[in-house]
């Protein structure tokens, strides 16, 4: 009565290099070739006794096996820069890579069982609940902007607007402006922010060509606050304000 025995299945020759190779304890980079040869040999005869149809790969990297072995019988081959060539350096580099890949696979199956475990769903959020607006608190918005700060930025702009006037021109008198009005700014802040979405309120003041410009600036930038239209935002104590869109 014949006993049937089962082998171990593995993926490739590589494969089953490196279960003889963590089977004998052994240093992958100083693999014992006749000792692994033996063996792989071993395991291959058993194999073509039960399916010949996957031992073809396993028979090449057995013939490597058997070039490897015969070449270190041999006198050591000195390379150009007087080093010993090592005839089991490229076997070593495709197991190394190969176990390399292994990990990688293992890892990547384990994260997909892990994943299984999870069920997903499309949000369920009611649509009231989307279009609610949480109410915009005016004090919140400009805690962190001192009337110190905004009292500079408007001296800055004003000197600049006087920088501005020619010395000699000045002297020919001047032209009355039409009187500046509120709507007007906040209609011209409202187009500058669909525009930009954010820009500095610094840059918004220097903008306007005079003293009344600036101050009804000023308070349109508020009313558009008030408003919930904007808001105005400073990352600390004398940096840069700038307005955002809401």
């Amino acid at each position: 009565m014949s006993i049937v025995v089962k082998l171990e299945v593995f993926e490739g020759p590589l494969d089953l290099l490196l279960h003889l190779i963590d089977k004998n304890k052994v240093n992958i980079y100083d693999i014992p070739i006749v000792i692994i040869t033996e063996q792989y040999l071993a395991y291959v005869k058993e194999m073509e006794k039960q399916d010949l149809d996957i031992v073809s790969e396993f028979l090449v990297m057995a013939a490597t096996l058997l070039d490897i072995k015969s070449k270190m019988l041999l006198p050591h081959v000195v390379n150009e820069e007087g080093e010993i060539v090592d005839p089991r350096q490229e076997l070593v580099e495709q197991l190394l890579e190969y176990k390399k890949f292994k990990y990688i696979s293992e890892e990547l199956k384990g994260r997909q069982k892990e994943a299984e475990k999870h069920l997903f769903r499309e949000a369920t959020i009611p649509e009231e609940v989307l279009a609610y607006q949480e109410p915009v608190e005016i004090e919140k918005l400009l805690s962190d902007i001192t009337l110190v700060r905004l009292h500079t930025i408007f001296q800055e702009v004003l000197q600049r607007q006087e920088e501005k006037i020619d010395p000699v021109r000045s002297r020919f008198g001047r032209i009355e402006k039409e009187t500046v009005r509120l709507q007007d700014k906040i209609e011209d802040i409202r187009r500058l922010i669909r525009k930009r979405k954010q820009f500095a309120f610094q840059t918004l003041l220097e903008e306007q060509v005079g003293k009344m410009d600036v101050i009804v600036t000023f308070l349109a930038v508020l009313e558009l606050v008030k408003g919930s239209v904007i808001r105005v935002e400073q990352e600390g104590f004398g940096e840069e304000i700038f307005i955002y869109a809401l």
